[in-house]
């Protein structure tokens, strides 16, 4: 999932948190790559790189591991990187659906591996257009609940274009257009309210809501994906209750 999960993991066993935050290392060096080769390796003269280097940062993700993607995303190691982006649509149980985001170097590999990891955890690769039409592109921070009201969210990002407040869990996600991103984050510093992640996402029109063996085969399916090296991001229309997700942490 892009920055933040917006389901509920079972999954608290120490292997399986150093798996995720390796994977979200690569992810956030992977978009620096992108970066540099689109625009060259100048930090200051690459609005999109200084962008990608901030969010690398605050994932505390090492300066090591960043200069590395930084030369290697513009050509200064001799390495050639190419990515692609494409986006897989799938359905899962009781008429969830997915959209799958990846960047990739190797289209055939991507497109192999996706394919195989949603038919073998129960789900079904979709017609292109079939499942992107339930999603629109969003701005979405998020942050977490802590002592804050919704009201003191809202008062702080309103006039920076947010269209709405949300609470998942215990996370506000603030959503707006993509092009208001960058003024809700400058709001929220403004107004000395932290954030844990600022994306651009997809975001589903309605949810659906899972009940527990249907949940516990959605997060099958999102597991899956989720592992694979390719794949960026995974969006979904599924909402978990807190009920469901405590029956399933009993599993």
């Amino acid at each position: 999932m892009s920055g933040h999960s917006k389901w509920a993991t079972t999954k608290h066993k120490k292997a399986a948190i150093d798996a995720k935050r390796a994977k979200a290392f690569a992810k956030l060096t992977k978009n620096i790559e992108v970066a540099a080769r689109a625009g060259g390796p100048d930090i200051e003269g690459n609005p999109a790189l200084e962008l990608a280097v901030q969010k690398a940062k605050k994932q505390s993700v090492p300066n090591d591991n960043i200069d590395r993607a930084v030369k290697r995303g513009a050509g200064l190691t001799g390495e050639a990187v190419d990515y692609a982006e494409i986006i897989y649509e799938a359905r899962g149980p009781e008429g969830s659906a997915l959209l799958v985001e990846c960047l990739t170097d190797n289209k055939n590999r991507a497109a192999a591996e996706t394919r195989t990891a949603i038919t073998r955890s129960g789900g079904t690769v979709a017609d292109p257009g079939s499942v992107n039409y339930m999603f629109a592109r969003k701005g979405v921070v998020s942050l977490p609940q802590g002592d804050l009201a919704e009201d003191d969210v809202l008062m702080a990002v309103l006039d920076a274009g947010a269209e709405e407040v949300q609470l998942a869990g215990s996370t506000y996600e603030v959503i707006c257009e993509p092009t208001d991103l960058r003024a809700v984050v400058a709001s929220l510093e403004e107004a000395g309210i932290e954030y844990e992640t600022d994306e651009v996402e997809f975001v589903p029109s309605m949810k659906v809501e899972l009940e527990a063996d249907a949940a516990r085969k959605f997060l099958k399916l999102a597991d899956a994906l989720e592992e694979l090296d390719d794949v960026q991001n995974v969006y979904s229309n599924v909402d978990i209750t807190a009920a469901v997700m405590a029956e399933l942490e009993q599993d």
